[in-house]
């Protein structure tokens, strides 16, 4: 990473530091993720600057990737194991969003990739 670049991390690296499935998006692992955020209020999403940024939640409903979409999440990982309905999974393929699951907590995986450099949506 140099000075002038914003430091990221790829999706498949975040896949490897939470340990995640992917549900939806094996072919996107690629996608550069520049920051994280943590909700389960959708709310919050749409007043923060979230584009580029990779969702942790354990909200698990359509609402998700609806909020998602429109405030320019790249990812959505669900936490403590949870796995997505299945309107989540299909809305989720047809917009090109990528699902995983983690078995840790919302703390636990937003403190990993904390320490992996990854950076809130301050």
């Amino acid at each position: 990473m140099t000075r002038d670049k914003k430091p990221y991390m790829k999706l498949a690296d975040i896949k490897e530091t939470l340990r995640a499935e992917v549900i939806v998006g094996q072919d996107k692992l690629d996608l550069p993720v520049e920051t994280g955020c943590a909700s389960d209020l959708m709310s919050d999403l749409l007043r923060g600057p979230t584009n580029g940024a990779v969702l942790l939640t354990g909200l698990n409903n359509i609402q998700v990737i609806r909020t998602s979409v429109i405030s320019g999440v790249v990812a959505v990982i669900l936490i403590r194991d949870k796995k997505p309905m299945p309107e989540m999974t299909s809305l989720a393929v047809e917009h090109g969003l990528p699902i995983l699951s983690t078995p840790f907590t919302m703390f636990s995986s937003c403190g990993r990739l904390f320490n992996k450099g990854l950076r809130g949506v301050e």
